[in-house]
This record gives structure tokens, sequence and C-alpha cells, in this order.
């Protein structure tokens, strides 16, 4: 029997072998180099979007690039505090963890969200291996203070003092993409402390160095005028970066974001880029073509 297909265009045909050719260069250039990818906020609520970029993750490892996430997942653990009886609270843009609420953030993250995305990646076809950002992150308890000054209690909130690379490594060695919950063990107790996701990110980009560090989050990028999609800011180096937070262009959660990824680009990590996960393929063409789509931070312009 004769079987039969549907040809298209051939203009449509050429422009598909374009796309190839035009990321070639970037596929030699970052073959065999580590990529981080943080991905968070409300891009986690779709789960097609979801499924969609452990699919592009999927495409980079067959491209032989090295891919390692860090995860967020802030709406799922005030789900199940919600179902559990507790109250989310936060102060300065951190949820206070009680120790009780700690139980329910590390059972949410590494029992829940974690083992989901690696399932996705496997479903798509690659390989991943979730790993408990207790196994990777060493921290102290987070003080924070109010306006005046006097110290607040958040309870079991960390900051990173520390990474372990060991089972990151590993997993690196033998082309797994490590997929990492943001969880550090307090240093002295053990304990299990809770971590923001993009700091958490960025303190594990300063020991690996990967080539580029990408915040996936809800956000087109940074903006001249938050309100205005239109006003995105392609590229900016650190001493504009600053300048911008001064100005008060780049206010609120941000800050720290920004601060965060300037102190990875000290150490080492070559571009930071802030992308918008909510519109599908956006870390394919932030790093496979040249316009980008959202925002990088270099250290110096060119």
């Amino acid at each position: 029997m004769i079987s039969t297909r549907k040809v298209e265009k051939p203009e449509q045909e050429i422009q598909k072998a374009n796309i190839l050719i035009e990321a070639l260069p970037y596929m030699q250039s970052y073959r065999d180099k580590t990529i981080l990818i943080k991905f968070g906020g409300s891009a986690m609520d779709d789960p097609e979007l979801v499924k969609s970029l452990m699919r592009d993750i999927v495409v980079m490892e067959a491209m032989g690039l090295n891919p390692v996430v860090v995860h967020g997942g802030g709406k799922a653990i005030s789900k199940a505090m919600q179902e559990a009886g507790l109250e989310a609270r936060f102060v300065n843009g951190l949820r206070v963890t009680t120790p009780e609420a700690v139980s329910i953030v590390e059972r949410t993250l590494t029992g829940t969200i974690n083992p989901g995305l690696v399932e996705m990646v496997r479903d798509c076809g690659g390989k991943a291996v979730g790993i408990s950002g207790t196994n990777v992150f060493v921290g102290e308890k987070l003080v924070e203070k109010d306006a005046d000054g006097n110290a607040l209690d958040i309870g079991m909130v960390g900051r990173v003092i520390g990474t372990q690379l060991s089972r990151v490594e590993e997993a690196l060695s033998l082309q797994l993409t490590p997929v990492i919950s943001p969880l550090a063990r307090e240093l002295g107790t053990n304990q299990a402390l809770n971590v923001n996701a993009d700091l958490a990110a960025a303190a594990l980009a300063r020991e690996l160095k990967p080539v580029k560090l990408v915040y996936i989050s809800d956000v087109p990028g940074l903006m001249m005028n938050p309100k205005d999609p239109s006003t995105i800011i392609k590229s900016i180096d650190r001493k504009e970066a600053f300048q911008l937070i001064e100005e008060g262009v780049i206010a609120g959660g941000m800050i720290p974001k920004v601060k965060s990824a300037v102190d990875a680009l000290n150490a080492g990590v070559r571009k930071v880029h802030f992308i918008d996960g909510r519109l599908p393929h956006t870390l394919l063409l932030e790093i496979f073509t040249p316009e980008g789509i959202g925002t990088e931070i270099v250290r110096e312009q060119r």
C-alpha cells in the first residue's frame, strides 16, 4: 500500500531549517556547558506550561547542554497549609515558617512538586533526578527586622551559607538533570529550613558557576515601567542594575532577585536572564536566538 503525507509549502520547510541554522552557533557554544534554571511563580500554576518547560529542558539535554533546575512552589505550599488548618503569613515577602509548617513545606516541595517535575522530564524522554535541597544547601536561620530595626521571628526560614555539590555533580556526570527543591539543612541542628528559591538558585550558581542563570517567573523581565510590558529592558550590566534600584525602577520583590543575580555574576556566572514562564518555549527562545525574549544582566556591556 502506497502511503502519502501532506507536504507543507517549500517556504515553510525552509523557514524551519533556517531556525535550526540560526540556533547552531548557540548549540555549539553551550554544548557540555551547565545552565542553571530557577522556575517558580504563577508560571507553575498551568500544568501545560510546566510540561512545555520540562520538554524544553529535554531539548536542551538532547543538544548536549547540562540543565540544572531549582524550583519553587509557593502556592502549593499555601494550599497544603490551608488544608492543615494553618494560616499563610508573610513578613517582608518571606513566609513565616513555624516548626509545624516547615514539615508541610518539606513534604510539599520534596514529596510532591519535585517528583512531579522529574516525572514530566522522563515522560518527555529526558533523564532527571530529584534532589532535596537539604542535601545541597547548608543554611542558618534568617533574622528579619521591622521598620524600627527590631528583630522579627519568622521561624524556620533560612539563608544559604554553603553548598554541597557532590549530589549535583554526580547527577551531571551521569547526564541526569538535577531537579532541586529550595530547602536547606541548618548548620549544627540539621533541621530543615525554608529558603527563598531565587536566593537558593543564586547561591548554587555562585559555586557551580554555570554559563547562564535563568530566572523563569510570571513577569516578562525587567521593565522601565512595571505596568507596561513594552518598556522591557533587553540588556543591562551590573552597574546599571544598581542604578535602576537607586532610581526606584527596580523595586519590591525584584530587588533581592536582581541583587542575587549580581552576586552570581560577581562569582563567575557569565549572564543572568529574567524571562516569562507564562509563554511557551521562552527558555529556548532566550538561549538559542540572538534577540532573546526577556532581560539579560551581564557583567559589563560591550
